[in-house]
């Protein structure tokens, strides 16, 4: 009688502290967002299998998927609180479904213009002579 494998924890913590997957090396850590790209990240192509991308998102483990306040949107756990609004509605960077820290000290706390970001903008974007944040504030009072 042969005994059924064990479902092997592919969890690790990626580069800038993302949800990652691990490699069958149980050294490389990808990003979520690499798995199921359509490149191989992984030696084996393990991040590729159709196991585990035949059905977006069911087919990947839960710790790889943030869904979004819009039942029939998610994106890659590794997305979830970067800036940028990657749900759509912002959910994935503000309320309690995301659980954000406040902005990094590379970005800036204002109510974005743009559509793109949803409470923060990259500090880049100060004193740049375009309208970031309703009030101005991207231009009178941040600092790049």
């Amino acid at each position: 009688m042969q005994l059924a494998s064990a479902r092997v924890n592919r969890f690790c913590t990626a580069p800038s502290n993302r949800t990652g997957f691990l490699c069958d090396d149980r050294v490389t850590c990808i990003p979520s967002s690499w798995v199921c790209d359509r490149v191989s990240n992984c030696r084996n192509g393990e991040d590729e299998q159709e196991k585990l991308c035949g059905d977006l998102p069911h087919s990947l483990p839960g710790y790889l998927v943030f869904l979004c306040s819009n039942p029939r949107s998610w994106i890659y756990a590794d997305q979830r609180c970067n800036g940028m609004n990657d749900c759509g509605d912002c959910s994935d960077e503000s309320g309690s479904l995301a659980s954000c820290p406040p902005c990094g000290w590379e970005w800036w706390s204002c109510i974005p213009v743009r559509y793109e970001y949803c409470s923060c903008i990259p500090r880049r974007l100060c004193r740049d002579g375009v309208q970031d944040c309703l009030g101005w504030s991207d231009e009178y009072v941040c600092r790049p």
